[in-house]
C-alpha cells in the first residue's frame, strides 16, 4: 500500500511539474482558479508549449502513460493539432536505454555476446518504444535483421501502474452509477493481461509468425520472418524491413505511393484480420507501420511490433458481422435486436426505442468523408445512449474498439475524403457470403469431416455399449422397469404385426382385383 501511495504522489508531482492542470483547465472558463494555482505553485516553469509538456510528462510516468499518448496521437478530431504533433513523437522516439544494458540483456538471454552471435551489431538503437528498443544487425549468413531487446525493469513498473488502475476501477464501480455497467474492473483486467503478454517477447514472435502465415498470399501486407534460434522471452531477432514510416506523407507522395489506395487497403486489412481470421494486430499506431517501396512489394503495408494482438471467437465474429452489416445497410432495427439477443442490452428493452436512439447517433455520419465527421460527438452520443439503455461494455472487444479508432485515425491522415463505411461494406458483405453461403458450408464441412471420420466407425460399438447398460440389472427397481419395458415392447410388436398383416392383406387384395379386371377385360374383347 505504501508503494502505491508513493506512486500516486509521483503522478501528482509530475502532473504539477509539467502543468497538466493548466492543460486540463484550458478548455474551461476558470481563469480565477488557474491564476490561484499558478500563484500557489509559483516556482514551476510551464513556459514550454503544452504539447511538449504533455509528452514529457507521459514519458516520465512510464509505459502505460506512453501507450495512452500513442493512442491520442492518432485522434486529430479529439485532440488539438499542436498536441497531436508532439504526441506523435511517442510513437518511435521514446528515450532509449543504455546500449550496455541492451548488450547485457542479449548476452544473458542468448548465452553469447552480440559480437559472437552476429557478423555486425549496431550499438546505437534505431528505434525505442515504451516496452523495448531495436538494434540493427547482420547474421553470419549475410541476412539483415532487427534485434528487439526488452526494456529493463518493465515488469515492476507495469505492475505498479496496473495495481493503481485496479484500485481506481474498484472505486469507479462502487462510487459511480455507471461503473458496473461499464465493467471497469474487467476492462482493466483485459488491459493488464495484454500488457503482461507484451512483456514476453517470445509471445510477440509467435504473434508475428501467425500474422505472417495468415497473410502469406496477400498483396496488401508484409510481415517480417522470425529467426527462432535467436529468440527468447527478452530478446527476439526478426527480418529487417525497409520502408517509409506511414506518418511521413511527403516522402510517400514523392515515392509515388497512392495514398487513397493505401487508406482503402488499410481498411481491408483490418476487416480481413477481424472477420476472416479473428486475429488482429491491436497496436496499429503509425510508429508500428511502414510502407514498402521495394519493386516486388511496392505500396504494401509493413507491420511491426506484435506485442498486442486481439482474438475473437466465432460468437463474437458472428455478432459483430451482423451488427456491422446492419449498420452499413442502415437497418437500425436489426442493430437493436442483435444487442438484445446477445444479452448486451436487457431483455426488457423495447426494440423500437433502442432503434430510434441508434439511428439518432449514427445517421449523421453516413455519406460523408472522414474530414466532415466529428467522431468525438458520435462517441459521446453512443455513450449517452448505452447509459440510457444499460448496455454493458464487453471487455473482450475493448482492443477491437481501440484498433478501429487507430484505423480511422490513419485513414484520416492518409485520405481525409475516405468514406470509411462505403470502403468497408463490400469486404464485410463478401465475408458474410463466404460464411453463410455455400462456400461457408463447404469450409465448415472440410473442418468437421476429419472429426466425423474418426467417430463414425465407433458408432456401432458405442450404441452396443449404451444398449447393454440400458438392460443391465440394477436392483429390484431396475428389474421391474426392465420387465415393464419388455411388456410394452411386446404390445408394440403385436400391434405392429396386426398393422403389417392387415396392410399387407389390403394391398394384396387391391393387386388381385386389378389383375382380375385386366384379365377379364382382355377376355371380353
Amino acid at each position: 500500500m505504501i508503494l502505491k501511495f508513493l506512486r500516486v504522489l509521483k503522478i501528482v508531482r509530475v502532473a504539477v511539474r509539467y502543468g497538466l492542470d493548466d492543460i486540463a483547465m484550458s478548455g474551461f472558463d476558470t481563469p480565477r482558479i488557474s491564476k490561484l494555482i499558478d500563484t500557489l505553485i509559483f516556482w514551476r516553469d510551464i513556459s514550454a508549449p503544452r504539447g511538449e509538456r504533455l509528452r514529457m510528462a507521459l514519458e516520465e510516468l512510464g509505459p502505460i502513460f506512453v501507450k495512452f499518448g500513442q493512442v491520442l496521437s492518432t485522434r486529430r478530431d479529439l485532440v488539438p493539432g499542436d498536441m497531436v504533433d508532439e504526441l506523435a513523437r511517442l510513437q518511435d522516439r521514446v528515450p532509449p536505454f543504455s546500449s550496455d544494458l541492451a548488450i547485457a540483456q542479449i548476452e544473458k538471454s542468448l548465452k553469447a555476446h552480440p559480437d559472437e552471435l552476429f557478423a555486425s551489431f549496431e550499438r546505437e538503437p534505431v528505434a525505442s518504444a515504451s516496452i523495448a528498443q531495436v538494434h540493427f544487425a547482420t547474421l553470419r549468413n549475410g541476412k539483415e535483421v532487427a534485434v528487439k531487446v526488452l526494456r529493463p525493469g518493465m515488469k515492476k513498473s507495469i505492475d505498479e501502474d496496473v495495481a493503481l488502475m485496479h484500485i481506481a476501477a474498484g472505486l469507479v464501480e462502487r462510487l459511480w452509477a455507471d461503473g458496473r455497467r461499464l465493467k471497469a474492473r474487467e476492462v482493466v483486467g483485459e488491459f493488464d493481461k495484454y500488457l503482461h503478454d507484451e512483456l514476453d517477447l517470445m509471445r510477440e514472435a509467435a504473434n508475428g509468425s501467425q500474422l505472417r502465415r495468415n497473410f502469406a498470399d496477400s498483396d496488401l501486407l508484409v510481415v517480417p520472418e522470425m529467426y527462432w534460434e535467436y529468440c527468447s522471452p527478452s530478446v527476439i531477432v526478426m527480418e529487417r524491413m525497409h520502408g517509409i514510416p506511414i506518418s511521413q506523407l511527403d516522402r510517400l507522395r514523392d515515392a509515388g505511393v497512392d495514398l487513397g489506395k493505401l487508406s482503402r487497403d488499410g481498411v481491408e486489412i483490418f476487416f480481413t484480420q477481424v472477420f476472416r481470421d479473428g486475429f488482429f494486430h491491436a497496436d496499429m499506431h503509425p510508429g508500428n507501420i511502414l510502407v514498402s517501396v521495394a519493386p516486388a512489394t511496392f505500396g504494401r503495408y509493413i507491420a511491426l511490433d506484435f506485442g498486442i494482438v486481439g482474438t475473437l471467437n466465432d460468437f463474437d465474429k458472428d455478432y459483430l458481422s451482423q451488427n456491422f452489416l446492419a449498420f452499413f445497410q442502415r437497418d437500425y432495427k436489426r442493430v437493436a435486436e442483435a444487442h438484445i439477443e446477445s444479452g448486451w442490452a436487457p431483455k426488457e428493452t423495447r426494440v423500437d426505442e433502442l432503434e430510434s436512439a441508434v439511428r439518432a447517433c449514427c445517421e449523421p455520419i453516413f455519406d460523408r468523408p472522414l474530414k466532415d465527421i466529428s467522431f468525438g460527438q458520435v462517441l459521446l452520443r453512443l455513450f449517452q445512449t448505452s447509459r440510457r439503455f444499460n448496455v454493458e461494455v464487453q471487455p473482450q472487444l475493448v482492443l477491437l474498439q481501440k484498433t478501429l479508432l487507430n484505423v480511422e485515425g490513419l485513414g484520416r491522415q492518409l485520405d481525409p475524403d475516405l468514406d470509411l463505411w462505403k470502403t468497408a461494406k463490400p469486404h464485410l458483405e463478401r465475408w458474410m457470403s463466404e460464411q453463410m453461403g455455400w462456400r461457408g458450408l463447404l469450409q465448415h464441412l472440410k473442418i468437421e469431416v476429419p472429426r466425423y471420420s474418426k467417430l463414425l466407425p465407433q458408432l456401432p460399438r458405442l450404441a452396443h455399449q449404451v444398449m447393454t447398460k440400458a438392460i443391465e440389472p440394477r436392483g429390484e427397481h431396475s428389474n421391474e422397469l426392465m420387465w415393464q419395458l419388455i411388456a410394452e415392447q411386446r404390445k408394440t410388436n403385436h400391434f405392429l404385426g396386426i398393422v403389417v398383416y392387415l396392410g399387407g392383406g389390403v394391398i394384396a387384395g387391391v393387386l388381385l382385383t386389378l389383375l382380375y379386371l385386366r384379365f377379364a377385360h382382355r377376355i371380353w374383347w
